[in-house]
């Protein structure tokens, strides 16, 4: 009788151990999901503690000032818009580079209206080679969303110095002297004459190397879906040191441009890449910037403003490679 009383004791003996080890591990659990809920319930609280209409409202302050210069820099919303806000704003970057070709597209067609009435667009050049960059920029889009937000963080800031860098030392003709057209530009009539107004002079000019400037727009065509910065800050070399436009006609045409090239904004959208909180701040902002741009490409001195946009380019672009590396998060 005592054997199977002291087994029935052990039995129930081991069977209390193993329910007391049990309600340990459930309670050791429980505390682990408790920290971890304070723990983001205390990050959701330090995130949530600016207002919401904050970061919009500094979108709509910073794209105003960035669509003022970047008109009569010729360059672009997109190529100021999505380097500073991937640096400075929390945004993930597949949102801002949505956002930036959308914003590029509304700067230039809020100037594009003004620049072909003052003679400073010309419709002729723009249209060819806006269609050759819009079928290459839906690759270049297509591209950019299959790589990791670092990679492409890393090379866009790699490529804001470098445009930064050529335009800092690039010493572009302001009236290239019209030469004899080529096959190409006889055929499709890329020539005119527009008045300086800065200097009151009337200028003639030609295009020239049609051939090598379609060929060049289709490469800047998949960067510009690639990184979502438009195009702005290589039509405007483009056209004027490679083509021989006059460089204010090349930075009016250039937003042309940019207004017809809108394709990889449709592949954003169709990923889901686009934020409304993001895009209508920004769009709202850079029109209203770009038709005070449009209006000061007439009078302003064009050098003043590259030289402006050139500082802000290399500090973008540093702080958007070494984000990628990084170094500065």
């Amino acid at each position: 009788m005592l054997a199977p009383l002291a087994r029935r004791e052990v039995m129930r003996a081991r069977r209390m151990r193993r329910e007391r080890m049990r309600k340990g591990r459930l309670g050791a659990a429980a505390l682990l999901l408790a920290g971890a809920a304070g723990s983001a319930h205390a990050a959701g609280a330090s995130a949530s503690s600016m207002p919401w209409w904050v970061w919009p409202l500094a979108l709509f302050l910073a794209c105003f000032l960035m669509g003022i210069v970047a008109v009569p820099a010729g360059i672009g919303g997109g190529t100021l818009f999505v380097p500073i806000v991937s640096s400075f704003f929390p945004f993930h970057l597949d949102f801002v580079r949505g956002a930036g070709l959308l914003v590029a597209l509304a700067s230039a067609v809020s100037a594009a209206p003004l620049l072909l009435r003052s003679g400073l667009a010309s419709l002729r050049l723009a249209l060819p080679l806006a269609l050759l960059a819009s079928v290459s920029s839906i690759g270049g889009a297509l591209l950019g969303l299959a790589m990791p937000e670092s990679m492409v963080q890393i090379l866009l800031g790699v490529l804001v110095v470098a445009i930064a860098l050529w335009m800092l030392v690039s010493r572009r003709g302001s009236a290239p002297v019209a030469t004899a057209p080529d096959a190409w530009s006889r055929a499709l009539g890329l020539h005119g004459v527009f008045v300086d107004r800065a200097s009151g002079t009337q200028v003639a000019w030609q295009a020239q190397r049609t051939p090598q400037g379609m060929l060049a727009f289709l490469g800047i065509g998949v960067l510009a879906g690639m990184f979502g910065i438009g195009a702005g800050w290589a039509n405007v070399p483009t056209l004027n040191l490679l083509m021989g436009v006059p460089l204010k006609v090349a930075a009016g045409t250039s937003g042309l441009v940019i207004s017809l090239v809108n394709s990889p904004a449709w592949i954003y959208l169709n990923k889901g890449a686009v934020l409304p909180i993001v895009a209508v701040p920004s769009v709202i902002g850079m029109m209203l910037g770009a038709s005070i741009g449009a209006r000061l490409l007439a009078v302003l001195n064009a050098v003043v403003v590259r030289r402006l946009v050139v500082a802000l380019l290399l500090f973008t672009g540093l702080r958007a490679l070494l984000k990628g590396l990084g170094v500065w998060p």
